[in-house]
């Protein structure tokens, strides 16, 4: 069993987080994001991000709402965003917006397999696994995987005005090693938490229906983001993955 100060830590950072994406939510309800999928991307990474990220949106994010974006084409310049914003903080955002449908997935996966454990038996619990955790991961992989792609899609197909099939093809090769290396950060930081902290700590694994098991989700995508951030920095380079 947890003790009561780790509890309320878990508790606290999940209440920051959602805060953070709260505000964040309410300023792009206001101030639209030039590219539309960064809507969701921003509030959404911001769960995991918390107040660092609510930095981060207020000092780079405001850089490309559409309203400054369309002052800047009026007077024939570039995006703020594209000129401003240096180039390590380019592939941060790049490597956030693969991480948001991870998130998004692994949430959805996780809330799935608790609730309708079947979906886990379907991905080898008892018969491959005998511990559920490992068959939720694979149905988190395929979600993050599936969500992935499509916010790809919507950022590349606008960008580069391609039909559905290019830019299928296109978010295919953007989005795949990103979403990979961002998910062996997660699994990594969630297999450490739940295998080895957890347990030596404090004798136990947290369930997903516990504050703690979220706070390691949180700890778990900030994980990914680091082992993401230097394939985005390659992808971005190479031109296979847009500047966000």
């Amino acid at each position: 069993m947890f003790p009561d100060w780790f509890h309320l830590l878990a508790i606290g950072t999940l209440c920051l987080g959602a805060l953070s994406a709260l505000i964040i939510a309410v300023d792009v309800k206001r101030h639209p994001q030039h590219m539309m999928i960064m809507n969701i991307v921003w509030p959404v990474t911001a769960l995991f991000g918390s107040v660092p990220l609510l930095w981060f949106y207020f000092r780079y994010g405001r850089l490309a709402t559409h309203e400054v974006a369309h002052a800047a084409m009026k007077r024939g310049e570039e995006m703020p965003s594209k000129v401003e914003t240096p180039f390590p903080v380019i592939v941060g955002k790049g490597a956030l917006h693969c991480g948001s449908g991870c998130m998004i997935g692994d949430v959805i996966a996780e809330w799935l397999a608790f609730a309708v454990p079947a979906t886990a038996l379907l991905f080898g619990w008892k018969t491959v696994f005998e511990d559920k955790i490992f068959a939720a991961w694979g149905l988190d992989f395929v979600f993050a995987f599936a969500l992935g792609i499509v916010f790809q899609y919507l950022a590349i197909v606008p960008m580069r005005n391609l039909s559905m099939k290019e830019g299928l093809i296109a978010a295919l090769k953007a989005d795949t090693l990103s979403l990979v290396s961002w998910q062996v950060g997660m699994y990594g930081m969630m297999a450490l938490l739940q295998f080895l902290v957890f347990p030596a700590a404090f004798a136990t694994r947290a369930d997903v229906n516990t504050p703690e098991f979220w706070f390691a989700m949180q700890l778990a995508m900030l994980a990914g983001l680091l082992t993401s951030y230097p394939v985005n920095w390659y992808l971005i380079t190479v031109g296979i993955k847009e500047r966000m």
